[in-house]
Formats: structure tokens, sequence, C-alpha cells
């Protein structure tokens, strides 16, 4: 058995912890340079916001309608995230960490009434945090997922779903013509694992609701699909195929891009900028205890604004696998140096490693080190480690590469987030006062 525990509108949600006045409004969180609305309260989808609806075309509704749109927080919502884990994980022993807002429980041995256990750490969950939660449970994790969205619905739509579903669902313990009932009223979109094209598919067949994906026939699915869709059917059906993952591999890939507040033309924003994203992947590179062989910095205009378009990227390959802050941004500024084309407006850039590998992986070579670099038997993971826990307690950016440059309003590079809320968990300059 296993539970889904699902923070509802999750950043919507940690915003109204820390401001009450927002309960009962529309509310939306709106994505990096506050592009879209990545968050919605149900007050906003009830006004017919999409998700990722750009935010100027729902802007009229800050007049007509009292809608309140906020930039994105990911400071707050990660802490907040870790405390609503830290609870979920009381549900059952062994937890995997789906998303900042979902979280698989595995319910294996648990005695008892799973429902009734599941409501106390709901209510818990919004005691202690004050996030409201959702819980699905089911035989295997794909019927916890659409236990999950039937506990929502039922919730947030009366009549959609018996409102005994609603806040918890359990899947399993409901008699088999009422499963077969809940089943028949769901899209089969709505399963885990079928998304937009594949769902247009199955209702050009006839498969229109979950009941009726539950009934196919695993190998006809897999001849036309593959087997990751007969994965989901033989899940629907009972048959668990998708383990708990208590604890996720590294990753082969890190990432830090961003797209600018406004549009950079020239070379000194652009260094600083991805000698920053360089910083920051390394940050996480050093967290899973891994090394990077190669490092990919790109940068492209914006296609939907007018002027000369340019996409570009460079593979810089590096001498010796490191995560090293001091190196890896050097290299990140020398391939945005080799890339530059003045001229242009750009809009993102980024910084991809590549090629990792663990950490006790050693490497042996002559000497033939440049005068910048650190010499062969120079260890800096000392001081990587302290600039890590400086910056864990402190906060990200109080150390940094100076090629980074200063941060606050001079970073003409920066994200544009008018509407941040303070980070209330995480700075102190932020902590509510309760005042007498």
């Amino acid at each position: 058995m296993y539970a889904l525990v699902d923070g509802n509108n999750f950043y919507v949600s940690c915003e109204r912890v820390f401001r009450p006045s927002l309960n009962g409004r529309p509310v939306v969180v709106l994505s990096n340079n506050d592009g879209c609305a990545i968050a919605r309260s149900n007050e906003a989808k009830d006004l017919g916001i999409a998700m990722a609806a750009p935010w100027f075309k729902i802007k009229h509704l800050e007049q007509e309608a009292g809608l309140v749109a906020l930039s994105a927080n990911f400071t707050l919502y990660g802490d907040m995230s870790d405390r609503m884990m830290s609870l979920a994980a009381g549900l059952g022993p062994t937890q995997e960490i789906y998303s900042i807002d979902e979280s698989f429980v595995g319910l294996h041995g648990v005695r008892g009434d799973l429902v009734l256990r599941a409501h106390k750490v709901r209510a818990r969950v919004l005691r202690w945090t004050g996030i409201p939660c959702c819980v699905g449970i089911g035989a295997t994790k794909t019927l916890a997922k659409l236990a999950n969205h039937i506990a929502k619905t039922a919730e947030r739509k009366p009549g959609s779903y018996p409102a005994e579903l609603a806040q918890v669902c359990n899947l399993a313990s409901l008699p088999a013509a009422d499963l077969d009932s809940v089943l028949r009223a769901t899209e089969v979109g709505e399963v885990w694992g079928v998304g937009p094209r594949i769902s247009k598919q199955l209702k050009e067949l006839g498969v229109h609701t979950v009941l009726d994906l539950t009934q196919a026939d695993p190998a006809t699915i897999r001849r036309r699909w593959g087997v990751t869709l007969e994965r989901t059917v033989r899940e629907l059906q009972g048959q668990a195929c998708i383990d708990l993952d208590e604890a996720p591999g590294p990753k082969k890939q890190i990432a830090c891009t961003r797209s600018f507040g406004q549009p950079m033309h020239e070379l000194a924003p652009l260094l600083e900028a991805v000698s920053e994203f360089a910083g920051r992947a390394a940050e996480k590179l050093r967290a899973q205890n891994s090394l990077a062989t190669e490092l990919l910095v790109f940068m492209h205009t914006s296609p939907y604004r007018p002027g000369p378009q340019l996409s570009r990227s460079v593979v810089v390959p590096l001498r010796r696998p490191t995560c090293d802050t001091l190196a890896l941004a050097q290299a990140a500024a020398d391939g945005m140096r080799f890339m530059y084309v003045p001229g242009y407006r750009f809009i993102k850039a980024g910084v991809i490693l590549t090629e990792l590998q663990p950490a006790s992986i050693q490497q042996g070579e002559l000497d033939l080190t440049m005068p910048d670099e650190p010499a062969p038997g120079r260890d800096r993971s000392r001081l990587m480690g302290a600039v890590d826990a400086i910056n864990s307690r402190f906060g990200k950016g109080t150390v940094h590469v100076a090629a980074t440059g200063k941060e606050g309003p001079g970073r003409v590079w920066g994200m544009k987030q008018e509407r941040r809320t303070p980070q209330y968990t995480t700075r102190l300059a932020d902590v509510p006062i309760a005042r007498a």
C-alpha cells in the first residue's frame, strides 16, 4: 500500500500562511520574471485562469476581480516543503519525496484504519505548518496518485465524487461497485503518466475513463504505446510495477539557467550571470558528491522580440574532473567570451554540467597547470565545504565568486521579481514579529 501526500495549491498556500488576508481571494504565483501563473488558488481557478497563463493576459483581473499576483519565492517554498515532508513521513515507514509539494509514503506493515491515520497526519500538517493537503491511498503508486486527485476534486467540487472521499481517499477500501463508479467518473487524462497526446489517442479508440483503461488488455496497450503505458495499466489493475525510490540516484546532468529581467547586450553582465550560474551548479554538484568533466554554456535572444536572432552554445572540456566553484566559474566565463557576439539582445543564458562522475574517482596526470589554476596537489574541497556551510546557514549568495558582481539593484541581469514577498522562515530580517 502507498499514500501520496500533496500540498494543495502549494505555492499559494505558503504565501497564505504568512498573509491570512489572502484567504478567500483569487491568488496566483508567477514564474521567473513574473511571466506566467505557475500556481493558482481555487478562487483563481474559478475565474478561469489556466495553468501557465501569461501574466499580461490575466493582468486585467487585478482591477476586475481583485486578483492578487505574487512573484515566486522559492526560498520560502523550499523551506516550507521540508517542514511538510518531515511531518508527512509520520504516515508510514518509508518515504519518497517526489516533488516540492508531493511525497509518496510506503504503508507496508502499517496497521489500523489507514484513512483515520491519514486524517490525523493531514490535520497535524495543517496545524503545524498551515499547509492544507490531501492524501490518496492505493495498492500501487499510480492508484495512490489517482486517489489523491479524487480527494482534491471531491473537496473542491462537492458532488463530483462521494463526500467521504474528500481530503483523504483510500481506493483500496472501496467496495468493487463503488470503485468502478469512481473510476468511471474520472477522465482517462487524469491518470499519472497519461499525457494529452496519449489521452487523445486513447479516446479515439473508445477509452474515455479510467475504468476503460483499467479494463484494457496490457499486452495490446504495449504493442500500441509501449512498455511505459503497459506498466501504468498494470498499476491501475493493482499490480505494483513502480517501486518507492527512497534514495534517488545522483543526477547525470546539473543545470542552472535563468531568463534575464531585461535583454542583455553587453559582455560584462553576461559574464557575471554565467559565473553565478556556475557557482549554483557547483553547489548542487558537491551536494551529490560528484565531479564534472565538461561544462556547457549557452545563450539566446528572444524569438518573441523584434530584432536579429541568435542562439549559441559551447562545450568547455575541463582538464580534470572538478566541483570547484572557482574552476567552473572560470570555464563558464571562458565559454561566454568565446560565444559572445555584439549587437544582439540576449534574454537567457545558462550553465549545464555534464559527464558527471563520483568524487571518489581520482585522476592522476602530469603537472600541466596554467598559472591561474590550482596546483595538482592543492585541494580546495575544505574551502568549498566552508562556503557551502556559510551559504546554507546565512542564505544563498552570502559568499560568492567576485566575478558574479555585487548583489542588489546593480545586477542588471537579475530576474524581475517586483511582487516577491519576504523570506519569512530563512532570513532573520524577514521573520514576522508578533506584537502584543
